[in-house]
């Protein structure tokens, strides 16, 4: 299903990599107001190597660390010279033209048949090498060896996890307004390796992956019955999680994929249970007369976020599991809803509805320091890239009577800045994104 890496390895025998500078750090919580200058060097080939998969990765890499706002990629015309592999370049003739980071690269063809990618990375100011690898893989997989280049030159430049080597999985909409056909589909996180992964026969909605990226659980409305469905990426079985006497939605995976939350529907009360599903229970959550959903589980698994109108109004609450105790967190104008919790633990986002907008934004675990990522006239379901730099969401456009509403998926940074739309192919509306984990 997922293209699959032969190998991977640090290559650690031609240069003695050393740390990083303090002053080349990108700060990740202030943005990128300096950014960092990278220069990529064309790769050089040897063997059998297709001359247009070369210059793909190299391509991939600049567009991947462009797109974080973080880094400015030399154009290549103005490069100094050309070095060679193993040779040390003139780093006072690359610092004349302002780089701050020169990346070598070598594209070989291996016996198998598949490619070995060997890249080195320089401090040009401190001049020493601060990164060297060597990865191996199919030549299918020559483009998710590019994001696990730029996924290592992020990780050694910021000190945050990568999420180039990632995917997103999301609802597509086609058709008029008022008879749309929603299918499941999965790309890249780039927008690229786009496929559907259900028909246009069925309604769902809200797709989210397993922790270990091998199952998606999704709302299915199959025969008229809206019910929890898994879907696995290997073989393609899709399997109903249970029968569980009412309405059930907006199901989320417990962090270590043993557990799934739901909300179910019961004499007209809508409450978050949590479905176990080695022993197949069902454990009520809360309780009451009021409407409970949109659960998130925090990275330890030992609490959860979710909206309930219990004051009188959508709010966020959070849930301790192992006490059973709650308490509201969101207090500011408007209403509160969707909360997806960051993967290091630091942040909860939240779709907020205010002065007729929406806004994407974000809090820490009390409903404190609150930031608005992102404004418009219907934007819902955030969700966080690995390494909690980045979140992803959909946003629909207001539209006038005689045209059709348009729903495009962005991301942003938590700073606010950088927002990009993540291009899907034409005549599709993207909904309801979840980021994955990091591909295995």
């Amino acid at each position: 299903m997922f293209k699959k890496l032969i190998a991977l390895f640090v290559l650690c025998a031609l240069h003695i990599v050393t740390p990083a500078r303090a002053d080349l750090k990108v700060d990740i919580v202030a943005g990128a107001t300096n950014p960092i200058s990278v220069a990529v060097q064309k790769f050089e080939t040897v063997g059998n190597v297709r001359s247009r998969d070369a210059a793909m990765i190299r391509s991939v890499v600049e567009s991947d660390l462009k797109s974080t706002g973080l880094f400015r990629i030399v154009g290549h015309d103005a490069f100094p010279e050309y070095v060679e592999m193993g040779k040390l370049p003139n780093f006072k003739s690359w610092s004349a033209i302002k780089t701050q980071v020169l990346v070598q690269a070598k594209l070989m063809a291996e016996p198998t048949g598949g490619y070995r990618l060997e890249f080195y990375v320089w401090d040009v100011d401190a001049q020493e090498q601060i990164e060297a690898q060597s990865l191996v893989a199919s030549q299918k997989s020559a483009r998710r060896m590019a994001h696990i280049m730029a996924d290592a030159i992020y990780e050694r430049l910021t000190g945050e996890i990568g999420y180039f080597d990632t995917q997103i999985v999301f609802i597509t909409e086609t058709g008029p307004v008022n008879f749309r056909t929603k299918r499941m589909a999965i790309m890249d996180q780039d927008g690229h390796g786009f496929r559907y992964l259900s028909d246009d026969k069925t309604f769902v909605m809200s797709p989210h992956f397993s922790p270990n990226m091998q199952t998606i659980v999704f709302l299915s409305y199959r025969d008229n019955d809206p019910m929890i469905w898994t879907l696995d990426l290997n073989t393609g079985q899709q399997r109903r999680l249970g029968q569980f006497g009412g309405m059930n939605f907006s199901p989320r995976w417990s962090p270590d994929g043993t557990k799934i939350a739901l909300s179910l529907v019961k004499n007209g009360v809508t409450h978050i249970y949590e479905y176990d599903l080695e022993n197949k229970t069902l454990r009520q959550l809360t309780f009451g007369g009021t409407i409970n959903t949109s659960p998130s589980y925090s990275p330890d698994g030992k609490k959860m976020a979710f909206n309930s109108n219990q004051s009188g109004t959508q709010q966020i609450h959070v849930l301790d599991l192992e006490t059973g105790n709650q308490s509201r967190i969101t207090y500011g104008a408007g209403r509160y809803a969707t909360p997806a919790w960051s993967p290091d633990g630091q942040f909860i986002a939240f779709t907020k509805m205010a002065d007729n907008t929406f806004y994407v934004g974000i809090m820490n675990e009390r409903g404190r320091n609150e930031k608005i990522l992102a404004g418009g006239w219907f934007m819902e379901a955030p969700s966080w890239a690995p390494g909690s730099r980045r979140i992803v969401y959909y946003e629909t456009e207001k539209a006038d009577d005689d045209v059709e509403r348009v729903s495009h998926i962005r991301s942003v940074d938590i700073t606010g800045q950088n927002v990009y739309d993540i291009e899907l192919p034409d005549g599709l509306n993207g909904l309801e994104p979840t980021w994955s984990p990091r591909l295995p």
